[in-house]
């Protein structure tokens, strides 16, 4: 019996290996897009669990881009993106990369604006010093 260390023991989870190239910020969200059909791999829908290969195209929607990649090396932990972006292709369509630069200037993050909505505490005393609104007893 023989034994390659290392060949077989590169099976990884969809979901995981998401998380690990950093598409997804956590893995339950990779989880959860897979379940929800927003992940394709080799054109059909998958479950978190289904196991990755080298050379499966995957087919993504995050909630704010689209993707498109092949996969060049498997990982199974996060590390930073330069060396995440060693496992994978990015083969994303022109017509997506459009679509992502139209979507990214209209994202809404739900943040508001630097410098607006309530004042700060100087600024409420400025102001109720200009309209005479002291409240001082």
């Amino acid at each position: 019996m023989i034994f390659v260390f290392g060949m077989s023991d590169n099976k990884v989870r969809a979901d995981k290996y998401l998380w690990a190239i950093r598409i997804f910020k956590t893995r339950s969200q990779a989880s959860k897009a897979c379940e929800e059909g927003k992940v394709k791999q080799n054109g059909t829908n998958i479950k978190p669990s289904k196991v990755v290969s080298v050379g499966d195209k995957f087919d993504i929607r995050s909630p704010g881009r689209k993707w498109s990649i092949e996969v060049t090396g498997i990982i199974e932990k996060r590390v930073k993106y330069e060396e995440a972006a060693k496992h994978y292709i990015d083969i994303t369509s022109e017509e997506d990369l459009q679509y992502n630069q139209r979507l990214s200037s209209a994202f809404y993050t739900g943040k508001r604006l630097s410098k607006t909505g309530r004042p700060t505490k100087k600024q409420r005393r400025d102001l109720n010093e200009l309209f005479g609104d002291n409240d001082e007893i």
